[in-house]
């Protein structure tokens, strides 16, 4: 009795092709589609289960729906003079309404059931010419990105040596400026403390019952933190400029 013919749609249709080189994995994509109204089962089975990988190998297409199954070849030593005498069969059934056992439904199905369909491998390589064209690619992009990090790298040089030759000498009167003001506020704190001693001295031997030595001495305290505070504010600034500058030259 004669098979009945394959309801199922492939691309391609007679021939896998798997193009080198082949010391990778290399992939053929095999679709099958369902034109019919009712769900199919099917199985991909090959002469050379050794030396590809299906993904998937068996499965349920649905109603008017595709399935795009992988065929992986492995790696191996091509010999363009020996021809390839591998084969794929895709098998198929419709699949029954109540099926709950796919691997039942296979094992019980009668031969005019089942539907097939084969295809032959074939294994291309390269042209030399794709090849070099290839190459000459890859060395094009290759030189494109070197130039573009080349650019990237000379543009901070440049901003650093502007940099270096205007910002820095300001900064470093900044701090000449800074550190002669630092002396000065020294000097004048130095100063205010020794008048303030004398003047409390001169206070406590004239004190009367109506002055009040504590608010004298409040007043010398809040002139001696209010310099303090600045003095603190001048030498923080002074460090931070310090740590720009230490920056800088690195």
């Amino acid at each position: 009795m004669a098979r009945t013919e394959q309801v199922l749609v492939l691309e391609p249709q007679h021939e896998l092709k798997f193009r080198g080189p082949f010391t990778d994995v290399v992939t053929a994509t095999l679709k099958l589609t369902n034109p019919t109204a009712r769900n199919v089962c099917f199985k991909v089975k090959t002469t050379a289960p050794r030396r590809y990988c299906v993904r998937p190998n068996s499965g349920v297409i649905d109603a008017g729906t595709s399935i795009n199954v992988s065929v992986m070849l492995q790696p191996f030593d091509y010999d363009p003079n020996e021809k390839s005498k591998h084969k794929f069969m895709v098998q198929s059934m419709i699949a029954p309404y109540d099926m709950t056992d796919m691997e039942g439904v296979w094992k019980e199905a009668k031969p005019e059931e089942l539907m097939d369909s084969k295809l032959r491998c074939a294994f291309e390589m390269p042209l030399e010419n794709d090849k070099t064209h290839e190459n000459e690619s890859n060395q094009t992009v290759y030189s494109s990105a070197s130039s573009v990090k080349t650019e990237h790298s000379v543009l901070p040089k440049s901003a650093s040596a502007s940099l270096d030759d205007g910002e820095v000498k300001k900064i470093m009167e900044e701090c000449k400026r800074l550190q002669m003001e630092v002396q000065r506020l020294r000097e004048e704190n130095k100063q205010i403390r020794e008048d303030d001693g004398l003047r409390k001295r001169k206070v406590t031997s004239m004190a009367t019952p109506h002055s009040s030595p504590s608010s004298t001495m409040a007043t010398s305290t809040m002139r001696d933190e209010g310099l303090s505070t600045r003095l603190l504010a001048l030498c923080v600034l002074f460090f931070v400029i310090g740590v720009i500058v230490g920056k800088l030259a690195l």
